[in-house]
Parts: structure tokens; C-alpha cells; sequence
């Protein structure tokens, strides 16, 4: 058996968690920027990870509080797929990752938390994972939530505001 060590998600385990869901809390709080939300739609919102697994780490929630896929309504599925792709998007066009890791948390055992199903998008870069987190017990994350926060939001906003383009600069 392999074992994926994350001693740098320590803080977040043994931190103090408040009452309720941490998805329905934050998506009533205003100051975006300290909350670390990036974008709000109709029905989901984009927010960064406070404890990354990478730089750039997203996760993209309803704001209804939904506790499965089957939950979802039409236009909520199609606004979070929306969301998933602008995601990779406005994280292409400032981190220049080299590929991402997508999963879906459904449920209390599968980490939703207060479950309330959520999407993770953790950037990846090649040699992304050395040895740092193997010998050194240590994750380097190398830019600073506020700035990674500004960089993604500033791609969220011109992805949205000019539409995509599809190859050759057309837009969609």
C-alpha cells in the first residue's frame, strides 16, 4: 500500500472548525478577497483553497447547499461545468499549468464536509512533486494566496467579461 503524506494540511485538521458549512458561510460573507471567493454566478461560486494541495487550488460549490449530483437542478449542472472549464481557463492564463487534477466531493466520508458536494481543481506542473514533501515533510507552495488571488481573479473577470476564444481567436 502507498501512502500520499500531507503534513502541511496539519493546520487545517487541527484548526478549530466553526459550526455550520463552510460553503453556505462563505458564500453569505462579503469581502471576497479575504474569503478567498474569486467568482460568483447565479448558482455556484469559485473559490481558492486556503490549505492548497498546489498553487492555484480552486474548488467550484453550488450555493445552494446540495449534498449530491443528482441534487443539482439543470441549471446549476450547467453553470458548474461552465465554472469547472472558465476555472481552467483563468488558471491556464496565470499559472501555465501543465495539467490538473479534478475530483468531486460528495458526502461527509468523501470530504464535502457538511455535505455540500463541492469540485476541486489542483493545477499540476511536471516535477510539481520532489522531494520536499517526501524527505522534508514540507509542500512548497510558491506564490502567496492574495497574490495568486489577484492573478486568478484578474483572468476570472477577462474570461468572463470577453467570452472564450476558440483556436484561431474567434469567439465562441
Amino acid at each position: 500500500m502507498r501512502h500520499l503524506w500531507a503534513p502541511w494540511r496539519m493546520d487545517y485538521i487541527l484548526k478549530l472548525k466553526k459550526k455550520g458549512c463552510i460553503f453556505c458561510l462563505r458564500s453569505k460573507r462579503k469581502d471576497d478577497r479575504k474569503n478567498l471567493v474569486l467568482y460568483r454566478g447565479k448558482h455556484v461560486f469559485v473559490m481558492m483553497n486556503k490549505y492548497p494541495y498546489n498553487n492555484g487550488h480552486l474548488m467550484v460549490v453550488p450555493l445552494r447547499h446540495c449534498v449530491d449530483l443528482e441534487s443539482l437542478s439543470p441549471i446549476e449542472s450547467k453553470e458548474l461545468f461552465d465554472l469547472l472549464k472558465v476555472s481552467m481557463r483563468a488558471l491556464k492564463a496565470s499559472l501555465l499549468p501543465h495539467g490538473y487534477n479534478i475530483g468531486v466531493n460528495i458526502g461527509k466520508v468523501g470530504g464535502a464536509g457538511e455535505d455540500h458536494l463541492h469540485f476541486h481543481i489542483v493545477p499540476r506542473w511536471a516535477g510539481d512533486t520532489n522531494f520536499m514533501p517526501v524527505l522534508g515533510e514540507t509542500k512548497i507552495v510558491p506564490d502567496h494566496l492574495a497574490n495568486t488571488y489577484q492573478r486568478l481573479h484578474s483572468a476570472f473577470i477577462d474570461h468572463l467579461k470577453n467570452g472564450t476564444k476558440r483556436k484561431g481567436g474567434e469567439k465562441k
